[in-house]
């Protein structure tokens, strides 16, 4: 097994963002979609998801989740692809879209203008939850007794 390299670490972490992004939002972020041909339209399918006990247990199948995947080329080569959980196939092409132009020169761009953005919503999300999860936390302690 080899090790990723910083580019498929990036990659991967980008790709999960966009997978992760509310769908509503990446559309109004990203409204005009470029040129493209499709090398697999979006379709959906299912997945297995695998969990373990206690995270270190033995892997067993939790069950199905529906995902839609995609991928395509834009008309200078560049080649994206995208999975997406649900069954929304305009998700799926907006993040294989951007999985592509984030190839070329306008990274900085696509950075800049979309993804910082839904970085920074998901971070807000994250810790609202962790706020609100926080608020419910009961600490248990106990009373040492006199006697032995």
């Amino acid at each position: 097994m080899s090790i990723p390299s910083e580019d498929q670490l990036l990659r991967r972490s980008r790709m999960g963002l966009l997978a992760r992004a509310n769908p509503q939002r990446l559309a109004a972020l990203m409204p005009d979609l470029p040129a493209h041909a499709w090398l697999r339209a979006p379709e959906i399918g299912t997945v297995m998801v695998r969990g373990r006990t206690g995270a270190r247990g033995a892997p067993f199948n939790l069950g199905e989740m529906t995902v839609t995947r995609c991928s395509l080329r834009l008309e200078d080569g560049r080649v994206g692809h995208a999975y997406v959980q649900g069954r929304d196939r305009n998700h799926a092409t907006r993040a294989a879209l951007i999985d592509a132009l984030m190839q070329g020169a306008e990274a900085a761009r696509i950075e800049a203008d979309l993804l910082l953005p839904l970085r920074a919503e998901e971070d807000e999300r994250r810790t609202a939850r962790a706020e609100k999860a926080a608020a419910t936390r009961v600490e248990f302690f106990t009373m040492v007794r006199g006697e032995d």
